[in-house]
């Protein structure tokens, strides 16, 4: 036997054993909104529509909606096509979005530079022709007006995932509570299952600060069960009461009822789409699993668990025609009474868990949109130091909580929050198909006519569901409608404001020949240690920095100017996130760093990245010196280079340098970064030696020598604190979105200090007035 095929299938056995896991993994963390939804899809599509005569044909009809509503839509659409739209194997809104910007430029962010481009995670997959411009890419890069469109849309997608961040937990923990009604009067209802649906939400959002990893092994030990639980129930329905279930499935009792029932079918359909609430969650959580994962645990298990609970279901209501309570049409009266308080129990652990899910996408949704500039800042808190991406934002979990329970105690009804989150889904499903007809042209490089045939297929089915939806506007509808336009202003407020604040900083930068001619003839003087000047800027000189000079007439002898910036793309490897240059001759120990991060990337806390930042000075200087030698070229601002990040984030930088006086040692011993443990604590050292090229280094060796020096004397953050107004003449709605609406927003949401991690001992603020 060859030893090499012995390998490559012990490989591929290994493989499969981890796609399998993920598979199960995926149960508990993609698959709980989706699991829950027979709790509530017949009780609302047979509130008030449509009633369920003795001919059966409402139940047949509805049951055929919901089997060919989840094939195309969470089957086809997500699992065969949408899914294979990943951005480095991230998914969600803001992947397609961040897809289309980097395959056409269509995106409004300021800062753009030539260099982001060559991050490896930037760069195509499948680099298109020289000669591919389609039609429709000249056409979104020609009109900015389609550019805001698009982001508008992209923002429309994102307001609906938060919105349905509110909705999910209400429906889904008060539908589980609502088998209670069963066993107790009319008059006991109202009493018992709001009040511990309530309490059942305020638990899981107070509990939310500590994280899901400590629980998190056991959701999909619960799904899976939940899963099991409605395919059994579901089978021993069919046996029971009507064997014959299965003709439903056929589209001809689709196109039947609705031809017979017409408006009132039509209407219906507000109800029969909760049957695919949380397919987008298998798009989203792309990134934490595999597309083969996701694939096999949706077509292997849970669809076919879902199909037989529906079909169960169907099969008990078809031999069933009772009308003398609210509730005869719900899941539990199709649970044998023996079994029912035990499903009940696990139908609570699921709804908590798929509840857990959406909310956790809700704070990743944010995350990344305050990230792309179209969100207030917000204190992101990272509950895992072993699981990346998972978060927690204190802010937005308290006003989600309030508002879910709002909503239990508002509505209080399945019909009116399954209408609200009904829409919610929909129209994030349409956001998804529209932008997903994009990257097939853009990114896929199909035939626009392909584009359409998906986009026109998907999208009428899709649009179907959303009138129907939209039509129930006054029975709950009005709830995700009013919460979009909530957000959509906030969201579209701040990204306007943001970027009329860095147009002002543009044109308001300081040249270089300012910068050079400070000095001791003007009453400057240098200070010791490090200034990290933040700014917006990836070139030129801040106005803020111009502004703390004016007043305070002395800055740092080591000045860093330094801009955060984000890149439409969900991950910066760490030996690419640094661009360092010079700003100014190397006597003058001024220098730019432009550190980029991906939307889905963890910010380190402020020592590291203090550490990782001065690191990478250090490399600068040591390269450039072995570049041009003795002889410093006459660098331009603008001229950086890419610093690898060559130490792990728990190394910190040593305040001092060993200078070891041997001429015996060789050449390739020069520059070397030594790692050794200090009192159980790794610390980084340069280790400088002197040979016979120590003149050529000398240069080198003293700027390196006054980084140090500078580092031991502290680092001081100087951040720009920004007063904003309208010019004067501008329009009403433009001072009311600035001087109102951004300044409102700026007083009660994060300060850049926050944001920034910056310490506050160490941190100066410089006042500055925009004239936008």
């Amino acid at each position: 036997m060859d030893p090499e095929i012995g390998k490559c299938s012990t490989s591929q056995k290994n493989s499969w054993k981890a796609t399998l896991l993920l598979a199960y993994q995926s149960l508990g963390v993609v698959y709980g909104d989706l699991s829950i939804s027979p709790l509530y899809v017949y009780k609302s599509t047979f509130a008030d529509d449509i009633t369920h005569s003795e001919s059966n044909k409402e139940i047949y009809g509805v049951l055929s909606l919901v089997f060919w509503t989840l094939t195309l839509v969470p089957l086809f659409k997500y699992v065969f096509i949408v899914l294979r739209a990943d951005d480095n194997g991230q998914g969600g809104t803001f992947a397609l979005y961040s897809l289309i910007c980097r395959h056409a430029k269509v995106s409004l962010l300021p800062n753009r530079q030539a260099a982001d481009e060559e991050l490896s995670t930037y760069r195509h997959e499948c680099p298109p022709e020289a000669n591919y411009k389609s039609r429709i890419k000249v056409l979104l890069e020609k009109h900015k007006n389609l550019h805001i469109a698009l982001l508008i849309v992209v923002m429309l997608g994102t307001c609906m995932v938060i919105g349905d961040g509110v909705l999910t937990p209400a429906i889904s923990v008060y539908s589980a509570v609502s088998g209670l009604q069963l066993s107790m009067s009319e008059v006991h209802q109202e009493y018992v299952v709001v009040p511990i649906t309530c309490f059942a939400i305020l638990c899981l959002f107070v509990l939310q600060h500590y994280g899901t990893h400590r629980v998190g092994f056991l959701f999909a030990p619960i799904v899976l069960t939940w899963l099991l639980c409605i395919s059994a129930l579901g089978i021993c329905n069919i046996i029971q009461w009507n064997p014959h279930i299965y003709k439903a499935l056929s589209p001809y009792y689709m196109f039947k009822f609705l031809k017979e029932t017409r408006k009132a079918g039509w209407m219906s359909l507000g109800g029969v789409l909760l049957c695919m609430t949380g397919s987008e969650a298998m798009f989203a959580d792309l990134g934490h699993f595999s597309y083969t994962s996701i694939q096999i645990a949706f077509t292997l298990f849970v669809y076919p668990a879902l199909i037989l609970g529906y079909m169960g279901q169907a099969a008990y209501l078809s031999r069933h025609h009772k009308n003398d309570t609210s509730y005869h049409i719900g899941f539990y009266v199709s649970v044998p009474e023996w079994v029912r308080w035990p499903v009940l129990v696990i139908a609570i652990l699921v709804s908590i868990v798929g509840s857990q899910a959406i909310i956790s996408g809700t704070f990743s949704i944010i995350n990344q949109s305050q990230c792309l500039g179209c969100f207030p800042r917000v204190k992101v808190v990272h509950t895992s130091n072993k699981i990346n991406g998972q978060i927690y934002i204190p802010e937005i979990n308290w006003m989600l909580m309030v508002l879910c329970v709002a909503v239990a105690v508002g509505f209080r009804d399945t019909k009116h929050m399954g209408n609200a989150s009904g829409l919610a889904v929909i129209t994030v499903m349409l956001v998804t198909t529209c932008l997903t007809s994009l990257v097939i042209i853009l990114r896929w490089h199909k035939s626009p006519l392909l584009a359409l045939c998906f986009l026109f297929f998907f999208g009428s089915i899709e649009a179907l569901y959303f009138s129907a939806s939209l039509v129930k506007f006054l029975d709950g509808a009005w709830l995700p409608i009013l919460l979009a336009l909530f957000l959509m202003i906030v969201m579209f407020t701040w990204h306007y404001a943001t970027t009329k604040k860095y147009e002002f900083d543009l044109h308001n930068k300081v040249s270089l020949d300012w910068l050079l001619a400070l000095g001791n003839s003007l009453g400057i003087t240098r200070v010791p240690g490090i200034g990290l000047v933040y700014s917006d800027l990836v070139s030129g000189v801040p106005a803020n920095f111009s502004h703390f000079v004016t007043n305070l007439p002395a800055f740092h002898h080591i000045l860093v100017f330094v801009c955060i910036k984000y890149i439409p793309v969900p991950f910066v490897p760490p030996a690419e996130r640094y661009l360092v240059g010079r700003v100014g001759p190397p006597d003058h120990r001024s220098y730019r760093c432009i550190v980029r991060y991906g939307y889905r990337d963890v910010h380190q806390d402020m020592d590291s990245f203090e550490s990782e930042l001065i690191m990478s000075l250090a490399e600068f200087i040591q390269s450039e010196a072995s570049y041009h030698g003795n002889q410093h070229s006459n660098v331009v601002d603008g001229q950086l280079t890419v610093i690898g990040s060559l130490l792990p984030r728990d190394y910190e930088f040593e305040e001092s340098i060993q200078q070891a006086r041997s001429s015996t040692q060789s050449l390739s011993e020069r520059n070397v970064k030594e790692l050794e443990p200090v009192d159980s604590v790794k610390k980084v050292r340069f280790q400088i030696e002197d040979t016979d090229c120590s003149k050529k280094d000398g240069p080198a060796r003293e700027e390196l020598e006054d980084l140090l020096t500078a580092r031991e004397a502290g680092t001081a953050f100087i951040l720009g604190h920004s007063h904003v107004h309208a010019k004067p003449g501008s329009s009403i709605m433009k001072k009311i979105a600035i001087n109102f609406g951004y300044n409102f927003l700026k007083r009660n949401c994060r300060g850049p200090d926050v944001a920034l991690r910056v310490p506050p001992a160490s941190l100066l603020e410089v006042g500055m007035v925009y004239v936008l």
